[in-house]
């Protein structure tokens, strides 16, 4: 059955060479894919509304006959069309309408049913569907597929009808279930009372009922996290049978390290220095996962992790995503802690100056090495690497992260990310690593005031920008683009940069930065603006991780809309870093719902945990955790947001099998083995296959 499974799509019934080269760009080349290809809503068509009955701002399905049609231009644009069908049915009639797709006409033929679904609005006294999907009824073809049931909708390509599309799947579904043998243990359907694969396939294209419909989602979301389950637990299964370093944390230059700290750690803090202490120290080799929102201090953390591992004689090394960033660190680790021989390798190094710094980390003589991705060079070789920490994971794709520490005999390793989602989410997803969670902020930082202004109210936010200066404070001003883009409308930092210069802030000293500048011009921006010799920085979104500047207390964001919920929140952080109250004005030309929903949710919460929340609503997971990153991508059906209870049980279950039979050797796993390195092929070393 595996093998029947993968024949191309071409070699069905009806399909052929041309219908395959087009189903191929709905991501379907084989059997599987065409049965793993689910609706993407159900229309109720046991009964439709009745054109008298239909509800003003409601989503309703009709079915009517095509009375009259006509195109008109747009009154202000003459090359906009539209185009317009009337249809009726036995208690009236309704306007269907269609907006800038003058090739609509063509379809409709008077006479003709049609099945029309969409939102019915009104203008005037006139009530009509506005953009409805539709579906053209031969009377002659109608099929039981079509009419008379909970009838499936799918995203297809142009030129391709559902009703077509729901016979090849029809025809599929009944060569294919007699065949079709279920790679999920038996005793995991009956413990969790899950449909068989057959059953479940069948209700989720063509359900015999909603309940149904439910059961048969259920049941294939419930495999989806299973399958995604099992991987993580094998990882972490493989890494408790290497050897590690089992550090000493006991050692004084942490303890000396605090003591000089100006802050006093949080309970939060200590707590999970104490969870990572204990993991240092076992001869495991440590993958943990450090959450903490902007500003709640992760670096302090790490460096004294750092330091554990420093005082028993081995190296660490720290990656961070930005030079700005690393060059940071350096500088505040460097005068924090002069004993330790520290060494910074970025890009813009020079050649002579990272020759002597990679001699002496080879020789052993640098105990802390800091850079950017420039780390992971074939030319850094270490005497004796101990730790390895990498600063805001999402910027880092998977293949280098799993570089650096193939650096080091297993060293331990630190994961740090400010967006923070639930832990119960975070244990479940990144089930491979321990996670520790920094969840409060150091003493006396007050929530930043965010501010929510429209385009045209810029003048506000700048009035608000030069009372904080006249405090003594300086401010961030933060645009999208550095050039003049026309296809966005909206104006370049370069050009705002200008124009902020010689008008609202002139007499002030400004200072633009951006990706385009050397990193040395980027490091002497932030120095001079560290030092209060600038009062306002424009940049880019260059500033969005991990700058510190206490004495920096407000932050403008040009067309807020345009950044993700998350980029938002990471610039709000490099404001309110000190004790003073801070501001974060959000000037936004908002047109879309979503954008809206972002500018909400940043006025509404301050803590990161709440925006991620928040983020994971409004984008979904596969965007919010980075497919390309976190394997989400085989998430074609489940939601971990919505179906957290049944992530956790899939886990639970995955742990189950793998616990009694962790190579999946067993008979009675044979299939579900098959299934894993089908889905994740790198896995096979994990599992030491016979």
């Amino acid at each position: 059955m595996e093998n029947y499974f993968h024949v191309s799509v071409q070699y069905l019934k009806g399909i052929g060479p041309k219908r395959a080269k087009d189903l191929s760009k709905l991501g379907i080349a084989v059997i599987e894919d065409l049965l793993y290809y689910f609706p993407r809503r159900y229309e109720d068509r046991t009964s439709f509304t009745p054109i008298s009955e239909i509800k003003e701002g409601q989503v309703q399905t009709i079915k009517a006959k095509v009375l009259a049609k006509g195109q008109r231009s747009s009154f202000r644009r003459r090359s906009f069309v539209i185009t317009e069908v009337a249809v009726g049915d036995d208690s009236g009639k309704v306007y269907c309408v269609w907006f800038n797709q003058p090739y609509l006409k063509e379809y409709f033929q008077v006479g003709e049913s049609l099945i029309l679904s969409g939102k019915a609005e009104r203008y005037g006294k006139k009530l009509q569907l506005n953009s409805p999907e539709f579906e053209i009824i031969k009377e002659e073809e109608e099929t039981s597929l079509d009419l008379g049931r909970l009838v499936p909708v799918y995203r297809l390509p142009e030129g391709m009808t559902q009703r077509y599309f729901r016979a090849v799947i029809k025809k599929t579904l009944d060569e294919c279930l007699p065949k079709i043998q279920d790679f999920l243990p038996f005793d995991t359907r009956s413990r969790n009372n899950l449909f068989n694969l057959a059953k479940a396939l069948l209700n989720i294209h063509f359900p015999e009922s909603f309940e149904m419909q439910k059961e048969a989602y259920r049941r294939l979301a419930f495999e989806e996290f299973f399958i995604f389950q099992l991987p993580l637990i094998l990882r972490k299964l493989k890494r408790k049978e290497k050897t590690g370093i089992a550090h000493n944390t006991g050692g004084k230059l942490a303890e000396d390290y605090i003591k000089t700290l100006p802050f006093k750690l949080t309970a939060s803090q200590n707590k999970v220095i104490d969870e990572i202490r204990k993991d240092m120290s076992l001869p495991q080799p440590m993958q943990r996962l450090l959450q903490g929102d902007v500003g709640s201090g992760k670096t302090v953390v790490s460096v004294i992790c750092a330091f554990f591992a420093i005082d028993g004689g081995y190296q660490a090394v720290f990656m961070a995503p930005t030079e700005i960033l690393a060059r940071q660190h350096y500088e505040k680790i460097s005068s924090q802690q002069k004993l330790i021989k520290t060494a910074l390798i970025t890009g813009s190094v020079s050649k002579k100056e990272k020759d002597v710094f990679l001699k002496k980390i080879k020789e052993g003589k640098v105990s802390l090495v800091i850079g950017t991705h420039a780390l992971l060079e074939e030319g850094l070789v270490f005497k004796n690497l101990g730790l390895v920490v990498i600063d805001e994971q999402h910027k880092f794709g998977v293949g280098q992260r799993a570089l650096l520490p193939k650096k080091g005999p297993n060293p331990d390793c630190l994961i740090m990310t400010a967006t923070p989602i639930p832990r119960t989410l975070a244990i479940t997803l990144y089930g491979d690593l321990d996670v520790s969670v920094i969840n409060e902020m150091p003493a006396g930082r007050k929530p930043v005031k965010t501010i929510s202004f429209s385009k045209d109210q810029e003048a506000r936010a700048f009035e608000i920008v030069r009372g904080q200066l006249g405090l003594g404070h300086q401010a961030f001003i933060v645009y999208p683009v550095i050039e003049e883009s026309f296809a966005l409308d909206m104006a370049g930092a370069k050009k705002c940069f200008a124009r902020l210069k010689s008008g609202e802030f002139k007499g002030f000293k400004l200072g633009l930065i951006h990706g385009k500048l050397s990193e040395e011009e980027q490091k002497n921006l932030m120095s001079d603006f560290r030092n209060k010799n600038l009062d306002i920085l424009v940049a880019t979104t260059v500033l969005e991780v991990g700058i510190d500047i206490p004495n920096a207390t407000c932050m403008v964001i040009e067309h807020a809309e345009r950044f993700g919920l998350s980029q938002l929140h990471q610039l709000r952080g490099r404001v309110g870093r000190g004790s003073a109250e801070s501001y974060c004005i959000l000037l936004s030309d908002i047109k879309t719902e979503e954008a809206g929903a972002r500018i909400k949710a940043m006025v509404d919460h301050s803590d990161g945990f709440s925006i991620a929340e928040e983020d994971l609503k409004i984008r979904g997971p596969g965007e919010f955790f980075g497919t390309r990153q976190s394997g989400l991508t085989e998430l074609k059906i489940a939601n971990p947001l919505t179906q957290l209870q049944l992530l956790k049980i899939a886990r639970e279950e995955a742990n189950r099998v793998l616990s009694v039979d962790p190579k999946l050797l067993l008979h009675q796993n044979s299939l579900l083995k098959n299934k894993l390195l089908q889905r994740f092929p790198e896995y096979e070393k994990l599992m030491i296959v016979g």
